[in-house]
């Protein structure tokens, strides 16, 4: 009975040995498949935990990666950018993402960079002058009396050789008794001796250079010649066509040799005389153009050429002249105007050039926002050159043809909000989407560290569409430790306020632009029961 109990039980164990060493004989091939599967496994969920690591960007943005984990001037620590992530290539790891909806609500608007002439604009102050080559006087060399008056008033327009006045002169009549006598004398003696012939002769041209020294015209001396009898007056004559600018011959008055008694001024040409700042002095040249503007006529311009700058310094206003020669057709520029005088000054011939609004400015560094693709910006550095009015030289960062940004609000306002305006260009999600909340903090951008941009929930208590400004009931505001209370916004583009009146349940984006300056980027309608479950219940004092 034990023989038979032991034997049984050695079966068994013979049994169960064969059944285990053909059920591992059977499995050798397979069995290690299991084993792999159960490794895979662990390793990707190894692998899921522990991603590669393939560099740090910079927190703010700028094209900076370091291969080991390090900290930027301001104490933000440099982003980690993972294998197998969107922003793993290094082209596009510190690229703005902003969806289209976004971009319209901003305002962003973009133009190429171009190459230009940069010309700066001098501007200056100016009145209209004659010019004074095309001034003429009328002054007899001789003493006389006016006898007659053809032109009696200043400002009467005059041709040339058109009767001035006539004078009475003993001396005239007798220096042409003179003449007339030696001019016979000369008739008389053609048959005489040489010698006294001459002698007539010299006599005769004696009183002749007489006369033409005192302006006496060769019509009238020829007259006189022929005729051989001295007139009791003398007729003066205008030298050019213009107008009388001074009279001071009267009817009967007496006048001396050299006095002035009639100025005609030629103003078929004129000039501006502007006053240009010392500081300017360097980009003023002869033979640049000018552009002048009357107030009389506003709707016109004036162009001329810079004819001469002169070389004294008026050391009460620290401004030298610069003198602009005008073409006055119709006599529209009358001396004594005043004039607005635009000096083009050339800086450079042809350069890269982007608009001035394109650049963000702290006086530490200058920021450009480059569109890579639609929905796509990339923050660069540049080095700027000249300036115009509208346009500045690149020198490096930009090229030509490049798409920049020219208008984006708040987003071009200071080098100090750029953090904001990555904060607000990272968030794709619509306002108002589930995901994050409202009244939850904000979200950290893809610069690093916290979000400038806040959000809410309200409704709208005013709008000032013309002062682009909302009053807005709202719920408490995590992510400033702000409670429920009602305030004023403005908003970053009149155009986000199309939608909202006063009584509508809102869901915003804002940010602060300066110290106390709460600006909205977004707004939309919120769903009924989320809006009032996030509005105040009672309208607490304003906080403004």
């Amino acid at each position: 009975m034990r023989q038979s109990t032991k034997l049984t039980l050695g079966l068994i164990v013979v049994a169960v040995l064969a059944a285990g060493g053909g059920y591992w004989a059977g499995n050798r091939g397979t069995g290690g498949s299991h084993d792999a599967v159960a490794n895979v496994g662990e390793s990707g969920n190894s692998a899921k935990q522990e991603r590669k690591v393939l560099y740090y960007r910079n927190p703010m943005g700028l094209p900076d990666q370091s291969p080991v984990p390090k900290k930027d001037p301001m104490g933000m620590a440099y982003l980690p950018v993972y294998e197998g992530e969107a922003d793993a290539d290094p082209a596009s790891a510190n690229q703005i993402k902003i969806s289209t909806d976004k971009v319209q609500k901003l305002g962003v608007r973009t133009e190429a960079a171009s190459m230009k002439a940069i010309n700066k604009i001098v501007r200056a102050a100016g009145r209209i002058e004659p010019d004074e080559r095309r001034i003429y006087v009328i002054s007899p060399k001789f003493e006389g009396y006016v006898e007659r008056l053809h032109v009696s008033a200043t400002g009467q327009a005059v041709g040339k050789g058109q009767p001035l006045f006539e004078v009475y002169s003993p001396e005239l009549v007798s220096a042409q008794r003179e003449y007339a006598i030696a001019a016979q004398g000369v008739q008389s003696l053609q048959g005489a001796e040489g010698e006294a012939q001459s002698g007539m002769k010299q006599l005769a041209d004696s009183a002749l250079m007489r006369l033409k020294n005192w302006d006496i015209s060769e019509e009238q001396v020829k007259a006189l010649a022929k005729s051989g009898e001295a007139r009791r007056t003398m007729t003066f004559r205008s030298p050019v066509s213009g107008l009388v600018t001074e009279k001071k011959a009267v009817q009967g008055m007496r006048f001396m040799p050299g006095e002035i008694l009639y100025q005609i001024t030629d103003l078929s040409s004129v000039w501006a005389l502007a006053d240009v700042f010392e500081q300017d002095l360097s980009l003023v040249k002869s033979g640049a153009k000018a552009k002048v503007k009357i107030n009389a006529y506003p709707e016109k311009i004036f162009e001329g050429t810079i004819a001469y700058v002169y070389p004294t310094l008026k050391a009460e206003t620290r401004t030298v002249q610069v003198r602009v020669e005008l073409a006055n057709p119709g006599q529209l520029l009358k001396p004594g105007m005043f004039a607005q005088v635009e000096l083009a000054a050339p800086i450079r011939k042809n350069t890269v050039t982007v608009p001035l609004s394109a650049v963000i400015d702290s006086g530490v560094r200058r920021i450009v926002l480059v569109q890579i693709k639609e929905g796509r910006f990339e923050p660069r550095e540049v080095k700027l050159g000249a300036r115009s009015d509208d346009y500045v030289e690149v020198l490096d960062g930009i090229r030509d043809g490049e798409l920049v940004v020219v208008a984006a609000n708040f987003l071009i306002d200071a080098e100090s909000n750029l953090k904001a305006v990555i904060g607000s260009f990272g968030s794709a999600a619509p306002v108002g989407s589930a995901s994050p909340k409202a009244s939850e903090p904000a979200a950290a951008h893809p610069g690093g560290g916290a979000a400038a941009g806040h959000k809410g929930e309200g409704k709208v208590d005013g709008v000032d569409a013309k002062a682009g400004t909302v009053s807005i009931a709202h719920g408490p505001i995590a992510s400033l430790k702000w409670p429920a209370m009602t305030m004023g916004f403005k908003v970053a583009n009149s155009t986000l306020l199309k939608d909202v009146t006063p009584g509508t349940a809102v869901a915003f984006e804002f940010v602060e632009r300066q110290p106390g300056e709460w600006v909205i980027t977004g707004i939309q309608p919120a769903a009924a029961g989320k809006a009032s479950a996030g509005a105040p219940p009672a309208a607490p004092p304003s906080r403004q």
